[in-house]
């Protein structure tokens, strides 16, 4: 099973979150945004699994309105797959159950994230 999930936004780079304003105030601002792109991740799912994906692939491919250089460290989906998690799509985000895919594309017209997580067998 596939499911595939399209996201109107880009989610913010880590770096925002890193070195400007107080600990106090990154730490709201960080919590509002995980809150979210969990509400964008359920409101985007049309397929829920019966129960979480043990193990999954999930590719994440943000779609960004220019061609301005981004370092794919900096979007590594954490706020989407904590999103996942919580939604229920996946059991955990750790290295043992997902493997990460990260893409970075261009559509001036269209920026948005799509996100698609596979099942797949434990081997």
């Amino acid at each position: 099973m596939t499911i595939k999930l399209v996201i109107p936004e880009i989610p913010p780079s880590n770096n925002k979150f890193m070195g400007r304003g107080t600990r106090y105030v990154q730490s709201i601002q960080y919590q509002e945004e995980k809150q979210k792109w969990a509400w964008l991740i359920r409101a985007a799912l049309k397929d829920k699994p019966k129960k979480p994906f043990e193990k999954a692939e999930v590719k994440i491919i943000y779609y960004f309105p220019t061609r301005q250089r981004r370092d794919p460290d900096n979007y590594s989906g954490k706020f989407i797959l904590d999103g996942l998690t919580q939604a229920g799509i996946i059991k955990d985000d750790s290295f043992g159950n997902i493997d990460l895919i990260l893409r970075g594309r261009v559509d001036r017209d269209n920026p948005r994230t799509e996100i698609y997580v596979q099942e797949v067998e434990e081997a």
